[in-house]
């Protein structure tokens, strides 16, 4: 898919799954596994804030549910494919995200202790710059565990 706005003329703007996951071993055998999801939730929160940017809606305190429409739009299959954005809802004080085929999880086997740590930061960056609140973000439940999605849970600071 080449577009006037694609980064590269004749590859487009899309990767392989199979060199983002070599980043992601790489980065954990040089740092850890802590080190590691420290790098890859920030970078992810970096990219969440830059894409609410991207789509005017940093600020806008758009519902939560419209907020999900608008990220998978953006992240699913008609926009960059780092996940689908099945749900997003308010359980208490607490945001619940749901995402399905995660770059972060994709190939892994069950059962697999992954989390999904740069789709988590840019969910969370966004949410973060379209509320203007600050949040705790955890990855609560994954697919790769027997979950039906996975879940990100963002409470508030």
């Amino acid at each position: 898919m080449t577009t006037s706005s694609s980064v590269r003329s004749v590859l487009g703007d899309f990767g392989s799954i199979v060199c983002f996951k070599a980043i992601i071993t790489g980065v954990e055998d040089t740092l850890g596994p802590d080190g590691a999801a420290v790098v890859f939730v920030r970078a992810g929160r970096v990219r969440g804030q830059q894409l609410a940017t991207q789509l005017g809606l940093r600020g806008s305190h758009l519902p939560i549910e419209q907020l999900a429409v608008a990220l998978d739009e953006a992240l699913g299959v008609n926009g960059t494919r780092l996940c689908r954005i099945e749900r997003a809802y308010t359980q208490g004080e607490d945001v619940v995200i749901e995402a399905k085929e995660t770059l972060c999880t994709a190939g892994e086997p069950q059962g697999s202790e992954r989390l999904c740590t740069f789709t988590l930061g840019a969910v969370w960056g966004a949410l973060e710059a379209v509320t203007g609140r600050s949040y705790l973000g955890r990855h609560t439940h994954s697919v790769l565990r027997g979950a039906h999605a996975d879940v990100f849970t963002f409470t508030p600071r």
